[in-house]
């Protein structure tokens, strides 16, 4: 069974900014969670992100905004862990700690709306537009910049968030489920794993149960809490998210893809696919 999903960010408990960069053949491949809250630009590299209840997929120039102590896992797609592919990822991330910063300039004024900003971050946002693009030419370079001038660059970064901007989208349901317990999170952390790494074909109830040591009824109640989707509801967006990449990225017929991500019938994949996204397969591979 994998480790704690409690991940800690190398760092002084009065540092505000913690700057990160990944590089490699793949993103840190655990359900984790930490105390700071994140900003990531996915600089290179494709993949699915969980984070909460949000299940979707990540590209490079991607910028994400997530809370603090949140779920979350930036799984990079199942070509990356192939040896013989020369793929590689890479990713910008800056960690803010705004405890360390509410201790440090509660009583000042001109740092109130500062110290607050983490109360407006309820969910994970991917950010957009010309938002997307300032916020990304800021953290790409932000490996660049240290002492007064990276705590310059960071809250010129954190000013550019617009909440009410149509340029942050919210990904969860507010309120969104936060922090687990030590347990919980590395049995979440090992039925994920397992979902993902089978999604494409037929699961059990009892089978997935079975990886968190619990009964079926017990699971369904543990999984519906932390993710507010049943398991089928989960497998199968994760399983149309899937399908929308196939579907851009290679010219298997819809046919072939719905039974490759795991649906048994091509009319329950039609059904799934236009419930979930609004538009049939076909409508949505003329969007490439």
């Amino acid at each position: 069974m994998s480790k704690v999903i409690s991940f800690q960010i190398p760092k002084s408990d009065k540092t505000f900014i913690q700057y990160q960069e990944d590089r490699g053949k793949h993103f840190y491949n655990n359900l984790h969670q930490h105390p700071q809250a994140q900003l990531t630009l996915i600089v290179e590299g494709r993949g699915q992100l969980l984070v909460g209840d949000y299940v979707g997929r990540f590209e490079p120039g991607d910028v994400y905004l997530l809370p603090e102590s949140i779920p979350h896992v930036f799984r990079s797609d199942a070509d990356y862990f192939q040896a013989e592919n020369n793929l590689e990822i890479a990713g910008n991330t800056i960690f803010f700690d705004f405890k360390a910063m509410k201790g440090a300039f509660s009583e000042v004024e001109d740092f109130l709306e500062l110290t607050h900003l983490n109360e407006k971050i309820t969910g994970c946002f991917k950010i957009t537009g010309e938002t997307k693009n300032e916020v990304a030419a800021l953290v790409s370079r932000f490996g660049e910049f240290s002492g007064l001038t990276r705590l310059q660059q960071c809250i010129h970064v954190l000013s550019l968030l617009d909440f009410n901007s149509d340029d942050l989208v919210a990904l969860n349901q507010i309120p969104v489920s936060r922090k687990m317990t030590e347990r919980d999170g590395r049995r979440m952390d090992q039925v994920m794993r397992f979902i993902l790494d089978n999604s494409s074909r037929q699961i059990s109830l009892k089978e997935v149960a079975e990886q968190a040591y619990m009964s079926k009824e017990a699971f369904c109640r543990f999984f519906k809490l932390r993710t507010r989707k049943t398991f089928t509801q989960y497998v199968q967006q994760l399983r149309i998210t899937e399908a929308k990449k196939l579907l851009l990225e290679t010219d298997l017929s819809v046919s072939q893809i719905s039974y490759q991500v795991g649906f048994q019938t091509l009319s329950h994949f039609n059904k799934t696919f236009k419930s979930l996204t609004e538009m049939t397969p076909k409508d949505w591979r003329k969007l490439e």
